[in-house]
């Protein structure tokens, strides 16, 4: 199969999330870095590509000179991955979009409503795919709870709970003039209303969805900034509703020492109950009611079809974070030769997650920072 012609909006030197990106488009062959406006500062993104091994003639100023030149070339770009700070998301991916270039985008999906419902207006217009990059729903052992809840295996669902803490802003890192992550996650105008919640809490959600099937009708939200002069969250706690009658609770946090990346997820029905760890993401837990827990590996007895077919290596060596991501890529990939050959948008893309998705984490940001103000008041999604 020929790879996809990719560009890349953002994601230049030292940029972490953009070495993600680009090696997770590379994990099963799919793409081809082509094209790219690695930065904001010309020169910058002139030296990224250089370093990256892009024609130079391809690397681009901005990316509305990349978008136009790209479209205008007999071998442009088929597919773009933006991975900005997030008050970039909206126009970036509008003038790809208009130009029927496929849309990979990280998440969160926007810094403002009005961005989002820019965006949501530009998917509707275009004959391209968006994918928005909740990278957690590619690890094999989520798409096996995943089923596993669809096949009734643990009833009526009653109870979420999922939790995302991390330790990396428990110091005022964004002060110290070396961390630029550090710095635009920290600033409403780049970032949005959501500091922690819009970060990693929009991944805890996200994961309880996906994984349920269930989505919020109002939450209780209490979010807290610790950092001194930190102008957006840090911490959240979040008590969610969920169509159907569900309860949840959602923490975020990235002021919690002794926590790295440790998202997690426990749901509970009638019938048992299913527990999931990111950082032991080959493992899955179920517990039929009255009887003892069972643990499901990946790639082991037990691990159901839709687990083993996004597993690429034997049981027992470690996969996780990359493949995941890679995951996405990969299917992005079937989704946007599917939709190349005339098949229909929405069914191309399948399971990944588009630009309703992104939607509903806006909508969750919104509805946390609006009831927070109001003392955790009872806020509808």
């Amino acid at each position: 199969m020929t790879r996809i012609r990719l560009g890349m909006v953002g994601g230049g030197k030292d940029a972490f999330i953009g070495g993600v990106h680009r090696i997770a488009s590379r994990i099963d062959g799919r793409f081809d870095l082509v094209a790219g406006a690695f930065s904001s500062t010309p020169k910058r993104s002139a030296e990224s590509g250089a370093a990256l091994g892009v024609d130079p003639d391809r690397c681009y100023p901005s990316f509305e000179a990349m978008a136009e030149a790209e479209a205008a070339r007999e071998d442009g770009i088929e597919a773009v991955s933006i991975v900005t700070p997030n008050h970039v998301h909206a126009e970036a991916a509008e003038a790809f979009l208009e130009r029927s270039i496929h849309v990979i985008c990280d998440k969160p999906l926007a810094a403002t409503a009005e961005q989002a419902e820019a965006m949501r207006t530009a998917v509707a217009g275009s004959k391209a795919l968006f994918i928005l990059t909740h990278n957690y729903t590619g690890y094999p052992m989520v798409r096996q709870a995943r089923t596993m809840v669809a096949e009734g295996a643990i009833g009526a669902i009653r109870v979420v709970q999922v939790e995302y803490p991390q330790d990396w802003m428990t110091d005022s890192v964004e002060s110290t003039g070396d961390n630029k992550q550090a710095e635009w996650r920290t600033d409403p105008a780049r970032s949005g209303a959501g500091g922690s919640v819009g970060d990693i809490g929009t991944h805890a959600y996200n994961l309880a969805c996906f994984v349920t099937g269930l989505a919020a009708e109002s939450l209780a939200a209490d979010l807290q900034s610790f950092g001194p002069g930190r102008s957006l969250d840090d911490n959240a706690h979040v008590l969610l509703r969920f169509g159907g009658g569900a309860r949840g609770m959602l923490w975020s946090s990235q002021v919690a020492p002794g926590n790295e990346n440790a998202l997690r997820l426990r749901v509970y029905g009638d019938k048992g109950g299913l527990e999931w760890a990111q950082e032991d993401p080959n493992a899955l837990w179920f517990t039929p009611h009255g009887e003892a827990k069972r643990l499901i590996r990946r790639g082991g007895g037990g691990a159901h079809e839709a687990a083993n077919a996004v597993s690429r290596i034997p049981a027992g060596h470690p996969e996780g974070y990359l493949e995941a991501f890679a995951t996405l890529y990969a299917e992005a990939a079937d989704a946007i030769r599917a939709v190349q050959q005339g098949s229909d948008r929405e069914a191309a893309r399948a399971l990944l997650p588009g630009i309703e998705d992104g939607m509903a984490g806006m909508a969750f940001i919104a509805a946390c920072v609006a009831s927070s103000q109001r003392d955790a008041a009872w806020t509808k999604l």
